[in-house]
């Protein structure tokens, strides 16, 4: 009897053959596990049961939440009550919504709200006026809802609220504020991005959600926040700008602003869900802010440097200063070769300091400046960003933030109308400055016409404006009479505003208050 001997080419099939059989017993493994979730899944859905609610936040609670909008003394109108408008400006909108209004809500800070103006000059009223130019069979109705130093947190309940009045469109526009409040996330566990992906998706299931509304009923019906541990805030924002020295609690801490990062994150996220579940088409602004024109708010040194390194970099930042003056006494003596040389030797010397601390957002802030008088404008915006983003008071909205808006909207094919690109392609370099920005985050008024411009050509774009020949000039024309029927005064209390946002910044608020008290201030 002959015998057959298995040659190594006829063992190689067989053993990926086992390797391909012990994959499928795997995966019919997994597939058989998860069939009883996925009939639960679809049993729960056929009775809707178990709907996730995209409105629970898990980083922070409140100790109570009042309507923005309540109905007027004779029931026509929904108005903005005096008691929110210390933070709000007056706005309102018809109870019985008309046949042919387009009803849109616009959701955010001072910047929406127009500050250091108001309302009135906010590219909310140049929508407004854009859109009845561009296509009059409508009305169009443009709601103001910018708070006054509202972060994306408070905002949820905003929309939540607002979706119930019959909005056609919901424009978005924060992320400056969202460092401004005091509060904690030591409750929030971070996990590996390998486990944290799938735990999300589990967590937005109808099943997942049943078990947990079953536990905290067996927990006595007990109170969401305090069994998330989540820190309760109060119903308005307490900045902590708004305390006389309120600049000194900023401190360096990654940690904190990484949750802060991520809770903003979360947060554009629930509400892109929202609107979707809600069927209400959406709108999100990429905000911008000023790089050019803006010192940091707060400078430090980096942990850990020691005394000798902080008197050495001290003495290069000395020099450079000194080097600095010759450069400016150059230009005023016209001697543009004495001034670049001089420049140079600045920027050496400053290059020289930033080896030893790279934490230092005046220094970098310092060096994107001689940067941009030599015409190196790649390391200047360079330099321009990384001394934003060092800050240790950030109140503009950081390169994470940017991205997480323009991600959200990508993944939720939700339109993203991007103002920071917009402001870049019309500053010198592509670094916006003092142009078209009043101050570290609020447009001029010309801007604000800008934004109003880029939503309307957008509303275009989907076709959601029908606009007629010549829209244009009856917009420019409606424009300018509005401007010029404001007065006077109206531009002296801007200018008032603004000058008291300098000193807020600053950590100079005008005095203390306490924490359930409201304030005029921004951002």
């Amino acid at each position: 009897m002959r015998t057959r001997i298995e040659s190594p080419s006829d063992a190689k099939p067989t053993a990926r053959r086992r390797r391909w059989r012990g994959l499928l017993f795997r995966l019919a493994a997994v597939i058989i596990g998860l069939t009883p979730l996925l009939l639960a899944e679809g049993l729960f859905a056929i009775l809707d049961w178990g709907r996730p609610d995209y409105g629970e936040d898990p980083f922070v609670g409140f100790s109570a939440v009042y309507p923005l909008f309540v109905p007027s003394d004779d029931g026509t109108r929904y108005e903005i009550p005096p008691s929110r408008q210390m933070f709000f400006r007056p706005d309102s909108f018809a109870a019985e919504k008309g046949p042919d209004e387009f009803r849109i809500f616009c959701l955010g800070g001072s910047t929406v709200q127009g500050r250091p103006f108001a309302i009135e000059t906010s590219f909310t009223t140049w929508l407004e006026i854009n859109l009845q130019a561009a296509d009059p069979k409508r009305h169009w109705e443009v709601v103001n809802c910018g708070g006054v130093s509202y972060a994306s947190y408070r905002l949820v309940p905003i929309l939540q609220e607002v979706l119930g009045y019959e909005p056609d469109l919901i424009i978005l526009y924060t992320g400056h504020n969202e460092f401004l409040e005091d509060r904690t996330y030591g409750h929030i566990k971070h996990l590996w991005p390998i486990v944290a992906r799938p735990c999300e998706l589990a967590s937005r299931t109808r099943t997942v959600t049943l078990l947990r509304r079953g536990y905290l009923r067996l927990r006595g019906g007990a109170d969401q926040t305090a069994t998330l541990g989540r820190p309760v805030l109060g119903p308005e924002t307490d900045a902590m700008l708004e305390y006389r020295g309120g600049l000194e609690q900023y401190q360096r801490d990654e940690k904190w602003r990484r949750d802060v990062i991520a809770h903003f994150r979360y947060n554009i996220q629930r509400m892109v869900h929202l609107a979707q579940e809600a069927g209400v088409p959406m709108l999100l602004v990429n905000p911008v802010c000023n790089l050019r024109d803006q010192a940091p708010f707060k400078t430090q040194h980096r942990d850990g440097l020691a005394p000798e390194e902080l008197k050495q970099w001290e003495s290069l930042v000395d020099k450079a200063g000194d080097c600095l003056a010759e450069a400016k006494q150059r230009q005023v003596a016209r001697d543009a070769a004495g001034a670049r040389t001089s420049l140079r030797q600045t920027v050496l010397l400053l290059e020289q300091a930033l080896e030893i601390d790279d934490q230092h957002a005046g220094l970098r802030y310092m060096l994107a400046k001689c940067y941009d008088e030599l015409n190196l404008m790649t390391k200047a915006r360079e330099s321009y960003l990384a001394a934003k983003e060092l800050d240790i008071c950030p109140l503009r909205v950081l390169e994470p933030m940017n991205r997480a808006v323009l991600q959200i909207g990508r993944q939720s094919d939700t339109p993203v109308v991007d103002v920071r690109v917009l402001f870049e392609q019309l500053s010198d370099a592509g670094i916006p400055g003092s142009y078209r920005l009043l101050d570290h985050v609020h447009p001029s008024i010309a801007g604000h016409r800008l934004i109003a411009a880029a939503l309307t050509d957008e509303l275009v774009r989907q076709g959601v404006v029908d606009p007629v020949p010549g829209w244009e000039q009856t917009r420019d024309r409606r424009a300018e009479a509005h401007h010029a029927s404001l007065g006077d005064l109206y531009f002296a209390q801007g200018q008032e505003r603004l000058d008291a946002l300098r000193c807020w910044t600053k950590g100079m608020a005008d005095g203390e208050r306490e924490p359930s008290g409201t304030s005029d201030g921004p951002p």
